[in-house]
């Protein structure tokens, strides 16, 4: 699959509210994160009355023959709980016991995360008409301890990260609708087990629920030998079957160089065919319903303290950080407006 031209959609969408501005952990929008794209555990999503999903399902139309071929990647998100443990004796050693020289101030915790892909190797439309093919996947648990060190290389604290394992299955078939023309069906389901160990299913169980669930998830297809059809303006011969096509929790769209239709992406959050990333974006700002020039803006104007917070709180917070500082002016200046498209006028049709 050629994604050189859709990655950065792609990646756009997989952090797609990771974090809001103010961009720290303390703000209230930050407080209840990643709603794009949750699939959470069977358990949890049927106890939330449907409310919540623990698979998606996209489908979409093939112009090809028997020798077409398609491969599918899945992309989502897998969760990182880190918590954070200062130590009020810098000189206190990490294994010895609690005591009145080794009280610790544990810090807000925060969830960080990790990309997974799971690729369905190519598989001919023929044979996938025949026969479905079923992926399971699995990625497991680990925790990770990190020392924290000041200035003078004491150590003042411990970082603990923490995943759980996750596990689902990525599941590609495909019907023959007429002469060269097939129906491409995808789902990934979440099938992680989650003990509800209260009915009363509360927000505190939600963040117990993310850390096994398949977070910001989509899907890419590829197609060789075949076009993929405009599920937003399908040729007029084709509208009957696209109207047909059953999109649960996501919705495909076409994603390259305008005019290409070998590749889709089936993204939670709605897009339209051939989205691009605006080239004066100075990068990620994980808010693709705001304006780039505001939110540069208003992080240029937080105080030192406020930027502490956001520096502390995460990598990509920080990044975003040092690059909205280091912005030089001319660019600045790019962000205020663009003017695109722009056509002679027909003074007749005037």
């Amino acid at each position: 699959m050629n994604t050189r031209h859709v990655d950065a959609i792609a990646k756009a969408v997989l952090y797609e509210g990771y974090m809001l501005y103010p961009y720290r952990p303390s703000s209230v929008k930050n407080q209840q994160r990643f709603n794009f794209g949750v699939l959470y555990p069977r358990s949890y999503a049927e106890a939330q009355s449907g409310s919540d999903r623990w698979d998606l399902q996209t489908e979409c139309l093939v112009v090809g023959s028997d020798n077409t071929k398609v491969e599918v990647n899945a992309r989502f998100l897998k969760l990182i709980e880190r918590s954070v443990a200062r130590f009020a004796d810098p000189s206190a050693e990490p294994e010895q016991a609690p005591g009145p020289h080794f009280l610790t101030e544990v810090e807000r915790p925060w969830q960080e995360a990790t990309e997974c892909e799971v690729t369905v190797p190519k598989m001919k439309l023929s044979s996938l008409a025949v026969k479905a093919v079923e992926l399971p996947f699995e990625f497991g648990a680990k925790e990770e301890i990190e020392p924290l060190s000041n200035g003078s290389g004491e150590t003042t604290g411990i970082i603990t990260r923490r995943q759980r394992s996750v596990c689902g299955t990525v599941e590609v078939s495909a019907v023959t609708l007429r002469p060269n023309l097939f129906r491409l069906r995808i789902r990934v389901t979440n099938r992680t087990l989650l003990d509800l160990y209260n009915e009363n299913v509360t927000e505190v169980m939600r963040e117990v629920a993310l850390m096994s669930s398949l977070v910001s998830a989509h899907a890419l297809v590829g197609v060789e030998d075949g076009e993929l059809v405009s599920l937003l303006e399908p040729p007029e011969e084709f509208e009957q079957e696209a109207a047909a096509c059953e999109n649960l929790g996501v919705w495909p769209v076409l994603v390259g160089q305008p005019g290409q239709r070998d590749t889709m992406l089936a993204s939670p959050i709605i897009l339209y065919d051939y989205p691009q990333i605006a080239h004066e974006s100075p990068g990620d700002l994980f808010d693709g319903a705001e304006i780039d020039e505001i939110l540069t803006l208003r992080i240029m104007t937080m105080t030192d303290d406020e930027k502490r917070e956001m520096r502390d709180s995460d990598e990509r917070a920080r990044k975003m950080l040092e690059r909205t500082e280091s912005l030089p002016m001319e660019h600045l200046a790019k962000l205020h407006g663009t003017l695109r498209d722009l056509h002679a006028v027909d003074e007749k049709a005037s």
